[in-house]
C-alpha cells in the first residue's frame, strides 16, 4: 500500500479574520457570507472555509449562502436589484398604460439602458421601498421612484427623491410619528428633546410585573399583522421557567406593501430602542437583537448608531439611569428572505441556519432564541410602548373612540391622488382610506378593487368600501393586517394582480413544505397563462384546490395566508375569473 500524505489546506485570512471579528460563533455565519458576497469573494471555497472556521457543517454554510436572495456564488462588482413587487407593477405599467403585462420584461430592459458593463441586473421581491415605487436597489442604496431611462443618473449616483412624512395629513392622530420632522433621527439630543426614554424612567421606578400590566392595561395589539396582545406575550416570556430570556425585534418587513417600520427607524428610532428596553425590564432579559432585513442596510446603520448613543448616555448597557437593569441590544441584518418575518424562521436565521419555520407549540415566549424564553414583537409594536408608560393606559386608550385602542400605522398606495403613510385610530372604513387620506381616487379613476392588509391580505371589491376596520375585520371579508392598501382602478385586471402576488409566493416560498413549495408555483403558471389568454376550463377549480390545499395542509402560517388573497379574488371577482378561461 503506497503511503499518502493528507495536506491540510489553511483557511484563508480573510475568512478567518472574519471569524474571529465576530467571536467565531455560529450563529455569526450569515453576517460573515454577507460580508464575503460584498467583497465579491464568495464562493464554495471560502464557504467551506466560513464553516471550518466557524466549526459547522459545510453544508450548513452552503445551505445559507444558497438559500438568501442577497447572496451570489458568483463574482459581481455592482448589483442593481430592480423590485417586481405588486406595487412597483402596478407603478410601472399604469405608466406605459398596461396594467395587465408582466413585468419580468423591465429587468430586460434595465440590462439594456446600464451604460456601464460592470453592473449586474437582477429582479428582487418587494424592496420595502413601496412609496418610492417603481424602486431598485443599488448595491446597498435605495432608490426611487427611477425608470430604466434614467439609468445612466443611477449609475452616476442619482437616488431618486424620498418621502417626506414631516407634515401630518389632515385627520391624523399622531403618537409613533409625533417625531417626524422634530426629532433628528441621527440625534439622541433631538430625541431627549421631544420626550425621549421617560418612558424607561417611568418603567425602571415600577416593578417590571406592573410595566407589564400597564400594556395589558393599555390592550396593545402586535402590529405586525395577527394583533396578539403584547403585554400577554410578555407575561408568559416573564412567568416562562428558563434563563436567560431573550428580546427580539422583528424588523424583517419583507411583505409587499409594508413599509411603516422602515419609516419609523428614519424618523425617530430611539423610541423603538426605548421600547424594547422596556420591554427587557418587563421580562427580565438583559439581551436583544434588532433582525433588520437585508434590504435595509442604510437603516441598520442609523440604529447601530443610534445604539451605541444610547449605550454613551446610559440608557442602554449596565446600571442603566443609575439601576441595576442590564440590557444590551445586536443589530443582525438579514440577507433577503420573506420568510424571515416568521417569527420561527427569524430565530432560525438569528442561529445561524436557514430561515425555516419551526413546528410550533412550543412558542417563542416559552422557547424561543437558544431554547430560551422569548419576546418577538415588531418595530410599531415596540415604538407604542414608550409613550404607554410615559402617559398611561388610560391614555393610549383615549386615543381612539373606536373598540381596538391606540392608534395604527397605515399604507394606502395605487391609484389615489395621495399615496403613502399616515397614522390613525383604528375602525377607518377603506373609503376614508381612500377619500380623506389617500385624497381620493386619481382623475379619471373609479374604484374597482384594493388588496388590503398586505400581499396576504384581502382583494375586495365596492362592498367591503364601509367596513370599519381592525384585527378582527377579516372575519367580514376585508383585512387589515399590517394597515396597507393598494387601490386599484378598472385598468387593473384581478387576474393579472393575483398573478404578481403568486410571483412574489413562489419567489420567496422557503421551500420546506411541499403544498407551499408547489402550490405557489403551480398557482402562478396557471395565472400566468390565464393573463396571457390561454386559460384552460380547468383552471379556475384547479386554483381553489390548490389554495384550500395550502390552507389546510402548509407548515407555517405565512404559506397557509396565500390562500388568502386567492379565495377572496376569486369569490369576489367570479366573472373575471371566468371570462379568462373561456
Amino acid at each position: 500500500m503506497t503511503n499518502r500524505k493528507i495536506i491540510y489546506k489553511p483557511i484563508a485570512p480573510e475568512v478567518e479574520e472574519l471569524a474571529q471579528e465576530h467571536g467565531n460563533q455560529r450563529e455569526s455565519v450569515l453576517e460573515i457570507l454577507t460580508e464575503l458576497d460584498r467583497r465579491g469573494h464568495l464562493s464554495t471555497e471560502t464557504i467551506a472555509d466560513t464553516a471550518r472556521a466557524l466549526g459547522i457543517p459545510a453544508q450548513q454554510a452552503y445551505g445559507m449562502a444558497t438559500f438568501y436572495s442577497m447572496l451570489s456564488l458568483q463574482p459581481r462588482q455592482n448589483v442593481l436589484r430592480v423590485c417586481d413587487g405588486p406595487v412597483c407593477w402596478l407603478k410601472r405599467a399604469s405608466n406605459q398604460s398596461s396594467v395587465n403585462s408582466d413585468q419580468l420584461s423591465v429587468i430586460s430592459e434595465w440590462a439594456k439602458k446600464m451604460p456601464d458593463t460592470d453592473w449586474t441586473v437582477e429582479r428582487t421581491s418587494c424592496l420595502g421601498l413601496c412609496d418610492r415605487a417603481p424602486a431598485v436597489l443599488v448595491n446597498d442604496e435605495q432608490g426611487g421612484p427611477v425608470t430604466p431611462e434614467e439609468a445612466a443618473k443611477v449609475c452616476e449616483g442619482w437616488r431618486g427623491i424620498p418621502t417626506d412624512y414631516s407634515k401630518p395629513r389632515k385627520g391624523e392622530v399622531r403618537v409613533m410619528l409625533a417625531g417626524a420632522g422634530k426629532v433628528d433621527p441621527d440625534s439622541i439630543e433631538s430625541a431627549l428633546e421631544q420626550g425621549g426614554y421617560d418612558g424607561l424612567r417611568s418603567a425602571i421606578q415600577m416593578e417590571p410585573e406592573e410595566v407589564i400590566a400597564e400594556v395589558k392595561a393599555a390592550g396593545l395589539q402586535g402590529r405586525g399583522g395577527a394583533g396578539f396582545l403584547a403585554g400577554v406575550k410578555w407575561e408568559i416570556c416573564r412567568k416562562a421557567p428558563g434563563k436567560p430570556k431573550y428580546i427580539i425585534c422583528n424588523a424583517d418587513e419583507s411583505e409587499p406593501l409594508i413599509f411603516k417600520d422602515r419609516v419609523l427607524i428614519d424618523t425617530n428610532p430611539h423610541q423603538i430602542l426605548e421600547g424594547m428596553a422596556i420591554a427587557g425590564y418587563a421580562c427580565g432579559a438583559r439581551e436583544a437583537w434588532f433582525y433588520i432585513r437585508g434590504e435595509y442596510e442604510y437603516q441598520a446603520r442609523r440604529m447601530e448608531q443610534a445604539i451605541k448613543q444610547a449605550e454613551e448616555r446610559g440608557f442602554l448597557g449596565k446600571n442603566i439611569l443609575d439601576s441595576n437593569f442590564f440590557f444590551q441590544i445586536h443589530v443582525h441584518r438579514g440577507a433577503g428572505a420573506y420568510i424571515c418575518g416568521e417569527e420561527t424562521a427569524l430565530i432560525e436565521s438569528l442561529e445561524g441556519r436557514r430561515g425555516e419555520p419551526r413546528l410550533r407549540p412550543p412558542y417563542p415566549p416559552t422557547y424561543g432564541f437558544r431554547g430560551r424564553p422569548t419576546v418577538v414583537n415588531n418595530v410599531e409594536t415596540f415604538a407604542a410602548v414608550p409613550h404607554i408608560l410615559r402617559n398611561g393606559a388610560d391614555w393610549w386608550q383615549s386615543r381612539s373612540s373606536y373598540a381596538a385602542p391606540g392608534t395604527k400605522l397605515h399604507m394606502v398606495m395605487g391609484h389615489v391622488k395621495n399615496p403613502g403613510l399616515f397614522e390613525a385610530p383604528f375602525g377607518l372604513t377603506l373609503r376614508q382610506v381612500i377619500d380623506d387620506f389617500g385624497g381620493g381616487m386619481l382623475p379619471g379613476s373609479e374604484f374597482k378593487c384594493a388588496l388590503t392588509g398586505g400581499a396576504a391580505g384581502t382583494i375586495v371589491d365596492e362592498k367591503m368600501l364601509d367596513v370599519p376596520l381592525d384585527y378582527a375585520s377579516s372575519r367580514k371579508g376585508i383585512s387589515l393586517g399590517a394597515g396597507a392598501f393598494l387601490i386599484c382602478d378598472h385598468s387593473v385586471s384581478v387576474v393579472a394582480l393575483l398573478r404578481e402576488l403568486l410571483r412574489f409566493f413562489a419567489a420567496e416560498t422557503c421551500g420546506k413544505c411541499v403544498p407551499c413549495r408547489v402550490g405557489t408555483t403551480r398557482s402562478f403558471e396557471i395565472l400566468s397563462r390565464m393573463t396571457e389568454g390561454n386559460g384552460l376550463t380547468d383552471d379556475v377549480p384547479e386554483l381553489k384546490a390548490l389554495s384550500d390545499n395550502m390552507l389546510v395542509a402548509s407548515f407555517c402560517g405565512l404559506g397557509q395566508a396565500v390562500s388568502i388573497p386567492m379565495n377572496s379574488a376569486m369569490a369576489n371577482f367570479a366573472d373575471e375569473f371566468a371570462k379568462a378561461v373561456q
